[in-house]
């Protein structure tokens, strides 16, 4: 009985991470979600209480691996460099490229996983905001840290701008909307797809690091303190 329903839970949550993700949290139903899980209301009501509830429980059971990792990887390399600063594309390296290497493992989520995330990021709904806001604190306070221990002559506050822009570039590179059609006179080959995850994750990564290390920005008539 425990195997059975654990295993209608688990059949729940990838209907649930599936429709969520094509449709998002507004456009997808209960009744399409117990539909494509081939369950009943009373089956998702009994496992997971609510649709809210529901779509928090298929981000935790990806997140917490994913957080897990995260930190193992930045704790590692903190041993490795003895108390000396990372360098910050190995930051950038361990936060993001942690999470885009999630999309070749199926029992992680994969694509499915990488492109929900991105959308939700891209789209959220008040309390997805706070929830995600919440799962991800202490890992964000831990590589803010190690940012700003990487690069100490740049403004504290100029890192954190620079770590949103990467957040937003990440989502939506990986939500799956392939905004390079809508720029028609922008041909791009076949094997240069958003779908080509080979080429996506290196170039992602190639511009999140120049970001990262672009020089600072001048403010006319304002100062900008550490």
């Amino acid at each position: 009985m425990e195997a059975r329903a654990l295993e209608t839970g688990e059949r729940i949550l990838d209907a649930a991470e599936r429709l969520f993700m094509a449709h998002g949290y507004e456009g997808t139903s209960m009744r399409q979600i117990t539909g494509e899980a081939g369950v009943n209301l009373a089956a998702v009501n009994y496992h997971f209480g609510s649709k809210e509830s529901l779509m928090q429980e298929v981000f935790r059971r990806r997140l917490d691996w994913l957080n897990e990792e995260r930190m193992r990887v930045l704790n590692e390399l903190e041993r490795e460099a003895n108390g000396e600063p990372l360098k910050p594309s190995v930051i950038v390296d361990a936060f993001f490229g942690t999470l885009l290497r999630m999309a070749g493992d199926e029992k992680r989520g994969g694509m499915t996983f990488l492109r929900l995330l991105g959308r939700t990021l891209t789209e959220p709904s008040e309390f997805i905001r706070a929830f995600l806001a919440h799962e991800y604190k202490t890992v964000m306070d831990r590589y803010k840290e190690a940012l700003f221990k990487a690069l100490p002559e740049v403004p504290k506050a100029e890192i954190v701008w620079r770590f949103h822009f990467m957040l937003g570039a990440t989502s939506y590179a990986i939500a799956g909307t392939d905004a390079l059609r809508l720029v028609t006179d922008w041909q791009i080959e076949e094997e240069d797809s958003t779908d080509r995850l080979d080429r996506l994750v290196p170039r992602l990564m190639s511009f999140l690091i120049g970001g990262l290390r672009a020089p600072l920005p001048q403010f006319e008539n304002a100062t900008v303190e550490h």
